[in-house]
Formats: structure tokens, sequence, C-alpha cells
């Protein structure tokens, strides 16, 4: 089962469900696939962007990050179960993947963020197999020599399970252009995922990220990066919505 938000097909499962669904997958070793976590953002970009379009409609999982997801598929009656944040989800799917022996590969963030992440999870999860991790240079998805060496380092490394994090839409682009030769069995694109566990850019406190505020947090931390996304995107959103609920608009 789906929900509809915006011509954006989301599924329907609570975030446990989702954990499992990405540990049994990567356990049974099964041919390549990739998991889309969805924000208010994203689908503002998909309405004007039809590569975008064709990643999100063949990802295997596609799961709300955002909690105005929640509050539009509640609007359009057709609820969630609840949010699956991405950055959660990283540090669960690790937590459940150091206890099957899978193999992790981390890949983007900004300078030193993957390193400072891995060592928090493997202080946190013993025994988690983190056997790669590559921050490319800006620019990098144009150089076809650096494109060749981080291939490279993935396969040579052979995980079970691919975190990349380098931002909506570059992550969801990059996964397209090489899962299928990269044979990783699941792939993630997370964000700025690395660079809260490594606690380089503060998170909200937990009330803040309960209430759906975490967003208005990261802009106050972030205001210069994220102005336009949430002054601008958030009520464009909103009406895009209202739209879809009044029949105004098909999508």
């Amino acid at each position: 089962m789906k929900t509809n938000i915006v011509g954006v097909k989301i599924d329907k499962y609570s975030f446990e469900e989702v954990v499992n669904i990405v540990i049994e997958y990567a356990v049974s070793g099964g041919s390549p696939e990739y998991v889309v976590t969805p924000n208010a953002q994203h689908i503002l970009t998909l309405q004007k962007d039809a590569d975008f379009q064709e990643i999100y409609s063949k990802a295997f999982l596609t799961v709300p990050d955002g909690v105005p997801l929640l509050w539009a598929a509640k609007f359009l009656q057709t609820p969630l179960k609840g949010r699956v944040n991405g950055t959660d989800l990283f540090e669960k799917v690790c937590e459940n993947a150091a206890s099957k022996g899978l193999k992790i590969f981390l890949l983007g963030g900004r300078p030193g963020a993957v390193e400072q992440a891995a060592e928090v999870l493997q202080g946190r999860y013993l025994g988690l197999k983190i056997v790669g991790m590559y921050c490319p240079p800006y620019g990098f998805e144009s150089q076809t020599e650096e494109l060749e060496i981080i291939n490279s380092h993935i396969k040579d490394a052979a995980p079970d399970i691919l975190f990349v994090g380098l931002g909506a839409p570059k992550q969801e682009k990059w996964i397209y252009a090489n899962y299928q030769q990269l044979k990783v069995p699941i792939s993630l694109g997370i964000g700025v995922s690395f660079e809260l566990v490594a606690g380089m850019v503060k998170r909200a406190p937990i009330w803040m990220q309960n209430s759906g505020l975490e967003w208005l947090f990261r802009f106050i931390v972030e205001p210069k990066r994220l102005w336009q996304r949430y002054v601008v995107g958030n009520p464009l959103f909103i009406w895009l919505v209202i739209q879809q609920r009044l029949g105004i608009t098909k999508f």
C-alpha cells in the first residue's frame, strides 16, 4: 500500500518495518536495490525534474523522512504509519547490521564527517563492520576519473549496505547511475546524516523532532543554506497539498 502525496507514492510502513525490510534484504544478498527518503523539498524538486521522477519510480522503498509528509497524508485522509527519519534509519540499520555481521560502506559528507561518524557508530555498536568510507571532492560527479575511483573502492570493499550522504537530488542521481554495476544489495540516500551523527551539525532536541519542528531548528542553525528551502518551499508544498485535496490539480 502506498499514499499519494502530490504525485509521489510513499510506502505505508512503520520505522521498525522499514529497518527490518532493509536488513532482511541485505542479508538475502538480493539484486541491487535502493531506498529514497522524501521530504517536502524532495517533493517540490520532483515536480520539475523528470530524471528524479524516474529514480523515484524505480526505488525499492520510498519512506517519509519529513513530518510535513505525515501531516499532508493525514490531511489527504490517507495517513502514513509514522516518520522514517533518515538519520534515525542510518543509526538503526547500523545497529542491526552489527548484530547480523553485515558490511557497511559510507560515501559522502563533508571532509572528516564519515570518519567521525564511523568512530561514533563503532563505539555504540560493537562489531559493526565498516569496510570502507570515502568523501569525494566537490564537483566529483563530472569527473570521470573520480567516479571510477569511487566505484573501485566500493566494489573492492563489497559491502552489503551502502549509505550515501551527498544531499538530494545528487545522492539519488549518483545511486541510480551506479547501483547496478556496484552490485551492493541495498543503497540508501541519507542527506546530512554523517554530519549529524558525527556532531558536526547539531540536531534538534527530541521534543522538536517529535513535534515536527526539526526543520525550524535546522533553519535557525543554518539560515543561509536553508532559507529558500523552508521560507519559500514549505508554503509551496502546503499549497500543492491543498490543491490535491480540493481536486484543483490531479497528481
